[in-house]
């Protein structure tokens, strides 16, 4: 890779890690810049998901105790959504850079339109208090699961939608189930993009360290950014892509 190269890859994990921290979105600056050096779509959004996963993890740091109440507690939907994950990145591997291209500004459609209505939409379930049986959230989170594996943009949005319409509980409680099952959806397609080869381990590796780097500072800005605004940039800047891929 070139330098120019070089500093893009960790450009971008630098603002996926900075928006991560505050307000989300950090796909939506990574993925496009490894399709930038050339990477094939699938490779990029196996490197992409590799470089962030970490962030996913750390959230969960301190939270043992009541990750163990709360998962234990659905080992059935648990063992449904880890299914549907790797499901969801098997099928990334096997359907191919030429139709995961095509598939591209659909996606990254569908992830700013979750990412620009999620909050207002979770708020009115939750004012609503709208609740579904427990054997159709649990088809509900497959299907969630299915798209973290493949994809995975927007993935926290659509699953706080589900924990609030299912009974979380309250705010931290649903955060924390939320945390884990994205870094349950992410590990597990992480780990079957690694054992199919799909990774970019040098181009991850830029990412990543940018991303933590990225990470830091928005930990430190959180307070001084507003999250809102930042939010708004990242919709403008899917839609931006949305029109480029199109």
């Amino acid at each position: 890779m070139q330098i120019t190269e070089m500093a893009l890859l960790a450009g971008a994990g630098l603002l996926g890690g900075l928006c991560n921290a505050i307000a989300g979105g950090g796909t939506f600056f990574t993925f496009p810049a490894l399709l930038a050096v050339g990477l094939p779509p699938v490779s990029a959004g196996a490197t992409s998901a590799l470089a962030i996963w970490p962030g996913h993890a750390a959230s969960l740091i301190g939270e043992g105790a009541l990750l163990r109440q709360e998962l234990l507690a659905r080992p059935g939907r648990v063992a449904v959504f880890t299914l549907a994950s790797a499901l969801g990145a098997g099928l990334l591997l096997v359907s191919g850079d030429a139709l995961f291209r095509r598939l591209i500004p659909w996606l990254l459609l569908f992830a700013t339109l979750l990412f620009a209505l999620g909050p207002v939409v979770n708020g009115w379930l939750a004012r609503r208090q709208a609740r579904v049986p427990p054997r159709v959230a649990g088809i509900a989170e497959g299907v969630v699961a299915l798209y973290g594996g493949y994809f995975g943009a927007g993935l926290g949005v659509l699953l706080l939608a589900l924990l609030v319409v299912t009974g979380g509980g309250d705010l931290r409680r649903q955060n924390v189930v939320k945390n884990a099952l994205a870094t349950l959806a992410t590990s597990i397609a992480v780990l079957i993009f690694a054992l199919g080869g799909a990774v970019a381990w040098g181009p991850a590796a830029l990412v990543f360290l940018g991303a933590a780097l990225g990470g830091v500072l928005g930990g430190r800005l959180a307070r001084r950014v507003n999250p809102q605004v930042l939010r708004v940039v990242v919709v403008c800047l899917g839609l931006v892509l949305v029109w480029h891929y199109a």
